[in-house]
């Protein structure tokens, strides 16, 4: 797994937060609310996972409304999540490019997205060689 370090998509500020560490790194920090339930929440910072600390108690399957705890603007979209139709919320990442997730609790769909994709993979693999580097170039050896 490789660890992202996000910001807010409108005031630039990073979600970053050293305080609640999960996973060993730092979490991603946003301000969730469903109904009258409103907290922070902390999300793991390695990609793939799903590990969090939260302020609140989560219900299965309810949909909750994600926003950047400096600027307080709502980070939950109008796209919708392919699988159940739920909200996407989007974090700004690398060069433009965004980490997408789903708001509904449960759904596990989340996806890193592109804009320019030749720019961006190109930024993404010199952040992150040095995860990829002892396989990039090796090829397998046969059993002869």
């Amino acid at each position: 797994m490789i660890q992202v370090n996000v910001k807010c998509p409108y005031c630039k500020e990073s979600l970053m937060d050293n305080e609640h560490m999960i996973d060993g790194k730092p979490s991603i920090k946003v301000s969730i609310q469903s109904g009258k339930k409103l907290g922070d929440l902390y999300l793991s910072s390695l990609y793939g996972s799903y590990e969090i600390i939260s302020e609140i108690d989560f219900t299965e399957g309810e949909i909750y409304i994600f926003s950047c705890p400096h600027c307080n603007s709502v980070l939950t979209s109008k796209n919708l999540c392919e699988k159940c139709n739920a909200p996407i919320v989007a974090f700004e990442f690398i060069g433009g490019s965004r980490i997408l997730i789903c708001s509904r609790r449960g759904c596990k769909k989340h996806s890193i997205e592109f804009e320019d994709l030749e720019k961006e993979i190109s930024a993404f693999y010199n952040v992150y060689s040095l995860f990829f580097a002892p396989t990039l170039g090796k090829k397998e050896k046969k059993n002869e």
